[in-house]
C-alpha cells in the first residue's frame, strides 16, 4: 500500500526527525521548508529532496503537511501558505504543538484541507535524540475527525502509540507534560545545586543522584506513583523533615518554599498510599506551611 507524500515546514528537531523517520517508512517526501535555508538543506540533502524558504513550493505537492515551527508562529505560517495557494482540497495539515488545538492551523480549511494536531509526548535535545526517542512514544491526536485515522497510522508507522484528546483539554494536557518533563529538569538542577554546597560539582552530583532517579522511575513503572513513594513524609518521620526545613532556611527562601510546597502535595500522595493517617497528615501540613513564602 502506497504511503502519502509528506512535506515538512520547519526543519527543527521535531520536523527533521519526522521527515527522516517517515522517509525510512516509505513515505515519499515532497520537500523541506524552513526559515533558514541552511536548516532546510541539512535534512533535505540527506533525503535528496528539495529545500526551500518558500513553503508553498513544497506543500502544494504533498498529501500531508507537517507544520513544525515554533508555537508562536504556527498560525501565521498556516495563514501565509494558505494566502499563497500552498494548500488544496484533500490534504491533511498537522501541527505538532502540545499546547494548541488544531484550530491553530485552521486557516488551511479555507483551501479544503483538513486541520489536526499530532503531538509527540516526548522531549528532544537534538535531532539525533529526537529520532531515538520518537519510536515507542505516545502521541496526542486532535482535530478534524477525517484526519485522525491517518494520524493514527502515521504514529503506528513511527513505532508509537496514540490517544485522542478534546481541543479544550490541550492546555491541561500540556501542563501535565511540562510538570513531568520540564520541571523534572528544574528539580534535578535544584538537587545537584544543593550537593554542590558540600563540595561536589554538578556533574558529580548528577552521577551520584542518577541511580536514585532511575530506581524511582522503575518503581513508579512497576507499582504506580503512590505506592512508589518513600521518604520522610511517607514514613511519618517528622524529625527528619524538620531537619530538612532547618537547613534549607540557610540555603534560600525559594528553595525552602519549593521544598515545602512539594512536601504539602506529597502529604496527599502519602495519604493515598495509606502510609500516614489524617492526624499525621495534619501535623506535616502545619510544619510545611511554615516554610512557604
Amino acid at each position: 500500500m502506497s504511503k502519502p507524500k509528506i512535506a515538512v515546514v520547519g526543519a527543527g528537531k521535531v520536523g527533521s526527525a519526522l521527515a527522516l523517520l517517515l522517509s525510512r517508512q516509505s513515505y515519499p517526501v515532497a520537500g523541506v521548508a524552513s526559515k533558514s535555508m541552511a536548516s532546510a538543506r541539512r535534512v533535505a540533502e540527506e533525503l535528496q529532496v528539495p529545500a526551500t524558504v518558500t513553503p508553498e513550493e513544497v506543500t502544494a505537492g504533498a498529501d500531508v503537511v507537517f507544520i513544525t515551527t515554533p508555537d508562536r508562529v504556527i498560525a501565521s505560517v498556516a495563514e501565509e501558505i494558505t494566502l499563497r495557494g500552498g494548500f488544496r482540497p484533500g490534504q491533511v495539515v498537522f501541527h505538532t504543538s502540545g499546547a494548541h488545538s488544531a484550530d491553530e492551523v485552521g486557516a488551511v480549511r479555507r483551501s479544503g484541507a483538513l486541520a489536526a494536531s499530532l503531538h509527540p509526548l516526548q522531549s528532544f535535545a537534538d535531532i539525533k535524540m529526537a529520532m531515538e526517542n520518537l519510536p515507542g512514544s505516545y502521541f496526542a491526536l486532535e482535530g478534524d475527525p477525517e484526519a485522525l485515522t491517518l494520524a493514527g497510522q502515521i504514529v503506528a508507522d513511527l513505532g508509537g502509540k496514540s490517544f485522542s484528546i478534546a481541543a479544550e483539554d490541550k492546555p491541561l494536557y500540556h501542563a501535565a507534560a511540562c510538570i513531568a518533563s520540564n520541571y523534572l529538569v528544574s528539580l534535578m538542577h535544584l538537587a545537584t545545586g544543593l550537593y554542590s554546597r558540600f563540595g561536589l560539582t554538578r556533574g558529580e552530583a548528577f552521577e551520584a543522584l542518577f541511580p536514585l532517579i532511575r530506581g524511582t522511575i522503575k518503581n513508579i513503572s512497576q507499582v504506580g506513583p503512590p505506592q512508589a513513594l518513600t521518604g520522610p513524609v511517607a514514613r511519618a518521620d517528622g524529625p527528619t523533615l524538620e531537619g530538612h526545613l532547618k537547613v534549607l532556611k540557610d540555603v534560600g527562601e525559594q528553595e525552602l518554599d519549593l521544598y515545602s510546597r512539594l512536601g504539602l502535595y506529597t502529604v496527599r500522595v502519602a495519604l493515598e498510599k495509606g502510609s500516614i493517617n489524617a492526624e499525621e497528615a495534619k501535623m506535616f501540613e502545619e510544619l510545611l506551611r511554615e516554610g512557604c513564602i
